[in-house]
């Protein structure tokens, strides 16, 4: 869809995404242990969004309405209704309609495509944050909660750790189809870690791997899979993080710029954006994105811009296979060719083609319900030069996000220009 009404992004901020393996995060091992507790659910929202509001200098009243994102507050915080617990944030949003959106780990995405809607609709300024908290439970419980992005009845069998099971099974079909190797596949893990420690708020911020722990299994590094079939297919390192985070932005027409007093050359502008669903436990090719490859191809027609034309990417990479699936979905490589990108070094923050600059979801981290808004953000703060240590060296003038919900079930992709 291509706006008819003209949509800025404003601005926004992110929460450090912590979980294990985050120097803040209190477990058994740290330190602080029942001395002081993390951050809660609505924690991580109202803290992104009073920095969301802090950052871009909006007062809460000139919010009109609010989307947010979050898949499972539910099961990991006994929490839904998570419209009303935003407008907790601030004494401003009262009355006002906010609403969750649910996509699993596309709820991000459809919170900021459905925000986009109502600025179509005569909507000025809006609202969109996501939050997400998965530490709460056993690493096992808590994959039986995020197994429920698939078709819970027909394919929660796969594995114990349902997710990771089906994403071994795209590992092993791409690489049995195109003859790509565990140890070219690395490069994308150690890309991820790298970025992430020239990043302030990410995850695995400290955390710091070389290109041989992530190119093969090891004590530090195993594999955990029961199913005796794709348990060669994966390993820790190929996987996003398991974090709690939160992240918020403002958006608005260019009449609620005026009203904010902002300039276009302020912001970031959304070209056009795409949303594809399809059927839960559908699956026809493990070698390819089909339904993201959907949303991507409607979003760059009607922006307007091929391939070639972006600048920089953030991608749904919750399994190291996906980036380079992504890049392919996105027309960027042909099939089975996607690591060439990655292996010349094209994808690197200095590259031609940057991707995931600040880690992705194996890096950053992975906060199921800010994930989409988070990729949004990253691009808006490249394109501002906002990035410090992990800045690209010129400012792109188009960047696009590729936000992704289950095994390729829900995909929203987007186009961003740089105003300024």
């Amino acid at each position: 869809m291509k706006p008819i009404r003209r949509v800025f992004v404003v601005g926004g901020a992110s929460t450090p995404f912590i979980g294990k393996g985050h120097p803040d995060f209190i477990w058994k091992g740290h330190a602080e242990f029942g001395k002081r507790e993390n951050p809660t659910l609505e924690g991580h929202l109202t803290a992104a969004i009073e920095a969301a509001l802090a950052a871009t200098g909006v007062a809460a009243a000139e919010v009109e309405r609010g989307y947010i994102g979050n898949f499972a507050g539910e099961c990991f915080s006994n929490q839904g209704h998570m419209g009303a617990m935003a407008v907790r944030a601030n004494p401003a949003f009262n009355r006002k309609p906010f609403y969750r959106l649910e996509a699993a780990c596309a709820s991000g995405g459809v919170a900021f495509t459905s925000a986009v809607d109502a600025l179509q609709a005569g909507v000025d300024v809006a609202l969109v944050a996501g939050a997400e908290v998965q530490t709460t439970v056993s690493p096992r419980e808590g994959a039986d909660f995020l197994a429920r992005a698939s078709h819970y009845a027909l394919e929660r069998g796969l594995d114990d750790f349902t997710f990771p099971a089906m994403f071994a099974r795209r590992w092993k079909a791409y690489s049995e189809a195109f003859g790509a190797t565990e140890a070219e596949l690395g490069h994308v893990s150690f890309k991820a870690y790298d970025n992430a420690s020239k990043n302030p708020l990410a995850h695995m911020k400290n955390s710091k791997r070389t290109l041989a722990w992530a190119q093969g299994a090891g004590d530090d590094n195993p594999r955990f899979l029961k199913n005796e079939s794709l348990r060669d297919f994966l390993k820790v390192s190929d996987c996003s993080q398991v974090s709690d985070g939160g992240s918020a932005m403002i958006i608005a027409t260019e009449a609620g710029l005026v009203r904010l007093g902002k300039r276009p050359s302020d912001c970031v502008e959304l070209l056009a954006y795409g949303v594809a669903t399809s059927p839960l436990a559908g699956v026809e090719d493990y070698t390819r994105l089909d339904n993201t490859a959907s949303a991507a191809s409607e979003a760059l027609r009607h922006a307007g811009i091929s391939p070639k034309d972006i600048g920089l990417l953030e991608v749904h990479d919750c399994f190291a296979i996906n980036e380079w699936l992504m890049l392919e979905a996105l027309g960027l490589a042909d099939r089975g060719q996607a690591k060439q990108l990655t292996l010349s070094g094209a994808t690197a923050i200095d590259g031609k083609l940057p991707v995931n600059t600040g880690g992705g979801l194996i890096g950053f981290g992975h906060p199921v319900g800010a994930t989409g808004v988070k990729q949004l953000l990253e691009v808006w703060r490249q394109m501002k030069g906002q990035c410090g240590a992990y800045q690209v060296p010129t400012l792109p003038n188009i960047g696009v996000t590729a936000n992704m919900g289950g095994d390729d079930r829900t995909s929203v992709a987007t186009v961003l220009k740089n105003v300024g």
